[in-house]
């Protein structure tokens, strides 16, 4: 059995894990949700990119644990991909879950789809931080109730952390790796991530679902995840 470090993307902290990390338990893993620094209820935190780093590998060293699967959905993906590497022989596996990854010396505004330039002009007119939109959940297989319990439970994420450039010290393609595509946010990987799918050590996982599976799927994400395992055995 594994020991799932689960890691919300933007806006979010570790209560969006609730539904997969008790089903992960029921098949016998660990599940620890992990919070970031500056968001939910560490938003009193100060926060930038190495410092989401720092929370990730910090969490698998105070816990002690080995065998572990680093999770990062969306923006995550970029802390967790450069955590990932500092484990050591504790990594079983890495997922991202519908993610950004990591390119280094590229920071996540750098690699936005309308360019670093928009994103820190966003941030600019947000006072530094970023703020959720809703109109984002338009068409990513949300009900009502659900898109209301993301928005109510979103804090503005820390500009600092999406400025930041990621490190990487190697390839990272050479990790074991499960990239998860949700549909309904895009039929394809960005160009970063299907770069990485070349290689014999990544996965491609596609899900019918939008880009918060762990609302909108939280049964199926949790059936992956317990695939990824044996795709490491």
């Amino acid at each position: 059995m594994a020991e799932f470090i689960l890691v919300a993307g933007a806006w979010l902290g570790s209560w969006v894990w609730e539904d997969v990390a008790a089903e992960l338990r029921a098949a016998g893993h660990g599940a620890h949700p992990l919070t970031l620094s500056g968001l939910a209820d560490k938003q009193h935190l100060p926060a930038d990119q190495e410092t989401h780093v720092r929370d990730v590998v910090d969490e698998v060293e105070r816990l002690g644990l080995r065998d572990v699967v680093l999770v990062g959905h969306s923006y995550a993906g970029i802390p967790v991909g450069q955590a990932a590497e500092r484990l050591g022989d504790r990594l079983a596996r890495v997922v991202f879950v519908d993610a950004a990854v990591p390119v280094d010396g590229e920071s996540f505004a750098s690699l936005w789809w309308q360019g670093e330039p928009a994103f820190r002009a966003r941030l600019a007119e947000d006072g530094g931080d970023w703020s959720l939109n809703a109109a984002d959940f338009d068409g990513q297989g949300l009900d009502s109730e659900q898109i209301a319990r993301i928005a109510g439970g979103s804090t503005p994420h820390p500009g600092a952390t999406l400025t930041g450039p990621a490190v990487l010290a190697r390839p990272l393609g050479e990790l074991p790796a499960t990239y998860i595509k949700c549909l309904l946010d895009g039929d394809e990987p960005s160009d970063d991530a299907a770069e990485l799918l070349k290689s014999d050590r990544w996965r491609l996982v596609e899900m019918d679902t939008g880009h918060w599976p762990m609302f909108s799927q939280p049964h199926e994400l949790a059936h992956i995840l317990h695939a990824s395992v044996r795709s490491t055995a």
